[in-house]
């Protein structure tokens, strides 16, 4: 038993080599304080998201696509991996995907929280190494392959050749943060207070980060600041623009960074292959536009960006004795 895990900070998914994705759920835990039990994990407990008493907490135990709550993260795990193996006797292998920037004591958080979910063997992927995989791309010959995966909590860009990473960055600039701007936004322009779900949705169904024009439109419904009372608003396309267009200047900014620490000859390869984007952010609209513009290459998000990571983390079992960095077997530490 194989099995590849994309633990983000938005969703976790699990996915095994001849069956895909087995598991694709929030990263969300209900608990009751009041009785020290979890009532829910993963879509059911997402329902719940803005909607509990106060003795209910929805947790999301990943922030900026590290621990941040780790007994709630354990039992997360736990309850996933449970669901996917079922009453299979032999435990599996893990490989569990990270951001690029963790740090050691991070990695050993999602290591610990893997062992104690049952795992036999452990194995740690970057997640720029995992999205090439994921896409088919080849990494194992010398050519630049450059990706950006914008997550929920993070995003990181990196340039892959010879089964190794040349150059990377990661920033804390991802969904949760457009999301958040959001909310902030329409709460100062229309005194309308909305939820997260409600600035997801409007993220994906409005967000146009290129050429804006307003005509694109929705109603978003909140809580009026001032009356206290429920409220309707239509917000557009342009809204949303000078909402986060700031923010999108930090994606510009990391794939310079990554371009101008990456040796001429690979550059040359990226400029002929193009920049892949993986992840939930790849599907903002305009987001490829922007940049292509910006950089002067191809930007192209992958077939299926959400899935690219989890199953690349399963391919990798294919490669485990030819991954050089970006690739850890747990049994070092």
């Amino acid at each position: 038993m194989d099995i590849g895990i994309d633990l983000g900070t938005a969703n976790v998914l699990i996915s095994m080599e001849k069956k895909g994705i087995v598991l694709n759920e929030p990263s969300v835990v209900a608990f009751n304080k009041k009785t020290e039990e979890i009532i829910a994990v993963g879509a059911e407990a997402d329902r719940m998201t803005g909607k509990t008493p106060d003795y209910i907490a929805v947790i999301r135990p990943l922030c900026d696509g590290v621990i941040s709550d780790y007994n709630m993260n354990e039992c997360m795990i736990t309850e996933f991996i449970h669901r996917v193996m079922k009453r299979q006797m032999i435990m599996p292998r893990m490989i569990m995907c990270i951001p690029s920037s963790i740090t050691d004591v991070e990695s050993r958080a999602v290591v610990d929280a893997a062992r104690a979910a049952g795992a036999r063997k452990i194995y740690l992927i970057e997640e720029p190494l995992a999205a090439l995989l994921g896409s088919g791309g080849d990494i194992s010959k010398p050519g630049g392959n450059m990706v950006i995966d914008i997550g929920g909590g993070t995003t990181d860009v990196a340039v892959v050749s010879m089964n190794g990473i040349v150059a990377k960055t990661s920033v804390k600039m991802a969904g949760n943060r457009l999301d958040s701007a959001i909310m902030k936004y329409i709460s100062q322009k229309y005194h309308v207070l909305i939820g997260e779900k409600t600035a997801e949705y409007a993220k994906f169904t409005l967000t146009n980060v290129f050429d804006p024009t307003g005509s694109v439109k929705a109603n978003i419904r909140g809580r009026h600041m001032l009356s206290g009372l429920p409220a309707s608003v239509e917000v557009s396309d342009m809204d949303i623009y000078e909402a986060i267009h700031g923010m999108t200047d930090d994606f510009i900014t990391a794939v310079k960074d990554v371009l101008e620490q990456t040796p001429p000859e690979l550059v040359g390869d990226i400029h002929t292959k193009g920049i892949l984007m993986s992840g939930g952010g790849a599907m903002l609209g305009g987001l490829d536009k922007l940049l292509t513009k910006e950089t002067g290459i191809h930007c192209y998000p992958a077939d299926e960006p959400m899935t690219a990571v989890a199953k690349g983390a399963s391919a990798a079992f294919k490669y485990i004795d030819q991954l050089l960095d970006g690739f850890v077997d747990v049994s070092l530490y």
